[in-house]
């Protein structure tokens, strides 16, 4: 996708943040759209339902089994379809990391980068240390003792943190986070 998604550059140009749930066999794959970093509330949201790959043809969006390591050939088929219909976006903010380690051992947010043609920066916001991945920025919430941790493709770490720290919510989990992974969950 080396155009904006959704097809032309016309109209606003969305936040989007993504998440996906996975139950037996089908993942939930949602995203919310902000305009604006500090937005309390979704312009719009996106919920698809993807149902597993049974044949040889990974294209249509289903999803892969899980593997061991490659986390990212399960999800990233997902994230794809649900960004199919935001139309232009400005930053994808995913729950997770971009970069694995200091060395650029890439996660799902890299993968994501690189499918989108390197064309739209991604943010991953992950709630829990990842081994190795003490390069990640440190976030500080309001009423959390715990931090998040903030990587980046296509722009700067520090940029990415500032994003991120403007994000709405009183708790340490910033509001429109938690309104996606609670589409994705089904609620």
């Amino acid at each position: 996708m080396s155009q904006p998604l959704g097809g032309t550059a016309s109209g606003p140009r969305m936040i989007a943040f993504t998440d996906v749930h996975y139950a037996d066999e089908w993942a939930r794959a949602a995203l919310v759209l902000a305009s604006n970093w500090p937005d309390a509330t979704e312009a719009r949201s996106v919920v698809e339902r993807v149902a597993p790959t049974k044949s040889a043809d990974k294209s249509a969006g289903a999803i892969a089994a899980y593997e061991p390591g490659q986390f990212f050939k399960r999800e990233l088929p997902c994230l794809l379809r649900v960004l199919e219909k935001a139309g232009p976006v400005q930053c994808v903010v995913i729950d997770g990391y971009v970069w694995l380690d200091r060395e650029g051992a890439p996660g799902l947010g890299a993968h994501l980068y690189e499918a989108l043609g390197r064309g739209v920066p991604v943010i991953g916001i992950a709630k829990t240390a990842f081994k190795g991945s003490d390069m990640a920025l440190r976030l500080e919430r309001p009423g959390s003792k715990k931090p998040l941790f903030v990587t980046a493709a296509g722009m700067t770490p520090e940029a990415a943190l500032a994003n991120a720290r403007r994000l709405h919510g009183e708790h340490r989990i910033p509001t429109l986070l938690k309104r996606v992974d609670s589409l994705a969950r089904g609620h």
